[in-house]
Formats: C-alpha cells, sequence, structure tokens
C-alpha cells in the first residue's frame, strides 16, 4: 500500500474522480426502475484492490454518491455513499485479507463478494424508501448486470494495470 500521506491523498483523489466519471459517463438506462446501469463499480474495485479499505471505501463512497448528485439522483446520494463505501472497504479487506494463492481466482470471488454486496444493499435501500419489499425487485437483476459486468472490466483492468513498471514503483 502507499505510505506517503501526499501521495495517498493524490490517489484518493483520482480514484474518487474515476469512479465518479466511470459511474456517469456509460449509462444504460432501466425504465422499469428509472434508474441505469453504469460500470463505476469497476473503478471502485480497482480502487480498494491498489488502495486497500480505506481508499476503496473513500472511492467508491464519495465518487458514487457525487455522480448520484450531478446526475439528478440526489435522493439517492446518502444511501449510496454507504452502500458503495462499504462495497469498496469489503473489497479492499478482502483482498488483503483472504489467501488464495491464484491471484485472478482470488480478485474474481472478491469483487463478485462485493458486487453481491452492493446488490443486497441497493435492495435494502430502496425496500426502505419505496416501503415494500416487492417493488424494488425489478432493480435487482439490473444491479447484477451492473456488477457482473464491472466484476469482468475491473478484473481485466486490475491484471493489466499489475503489469505496468509504474503500478510497481507507485506501491
Amino acid at each position: 500500500m502507499i505510505t506517503n500521506k501526499t501521495k495517498n491523498i493524490v490517489y484518493y483523489a483520482l480514484m474518487i474522480a474515476l469512479v465518479c466519471l466511470g459511474t456517469m459517463m456509460i449509462r444504460i438506462p432501466v425504465i422499469a426502475t428509472n434508474g441505469y446501469i453504469n460500470v463505476g463499480d469497476s473503478f471502485i474495485f480497482i480502487a480498494a484492490t491498489v488502495l486497500g479499505p480505506v481508499g476503496g471505501f473513500l472511492a467508491g463512497g464519495i465518487g458514487s454518491a457525487l455522480a448520484d448528485l450531478l446526475s439528478g439522483y440526489s435522493h439517492f446520494a446518502l444511501f449510496t455513499l454507504i452502500v458503495k463505501g462499504i462495497e469498496g472497504y469489503l473489497v479492499g479487506y478482502l483482498m488483503a485479507k483472504i489467501e488464495i494463492k491464484n491471484f485472478n481466482l482470488k480478485m474474481i470471488i472478491v469483487y463478485l463478494i462485493g458486487a453481491l454486496q452492493m446488490v443486497f444493499g441497493y435492495y435494502l435501500v430502496e425496500s426502505f424508501m419505496y416501503g415494500s419489499f416487492i417493488t424494488p425487485i425489478p432493480s435487482i437483476f439490473a444491479n447484477i448486470v451492473q456488477g457482473g459486468a464491472s466484476v469482468i472490466i475491473g478484473s481485466l483492468m486490475v491484471i493489466s494495470i499489475y503489469k505496468t513498471n509504474y503500478f510497481k514503483k507507485a506501491i
């Protein structure tokens, strides 16, 4: 993990911005939920893997909440801060703690756990918001698609990042 305090702040800010942009730039509308599918979770996975649980929490929570605020979904921003922050923290924590010899297998398992936490978290949030456990059911499928795509994209990006010399110098 990066030890220099200034570098940490810069890396956290960079990943917050990338999560926000990844969430806002590629959006596939979901009519049934009045929301959208995005690839912001991919950047949460990258942040959590590279920066650890704190970086994952900050990038996931703040970056995603900013995207909600800037995209007209401010009613979700606080919930997103919590759900995506926990997702980032969980992935960062598990990537640091779980011992599986095959890094790629470990990464995919941990990212799937993070994606499932996101799906479950938003289901609970929407159940609370709408006062029903049935109303948010259509969003489960959209969140599973989003999480699955982000596991694939995030895994491929982290594998590529780990092969660069710059990454080895940064940590």
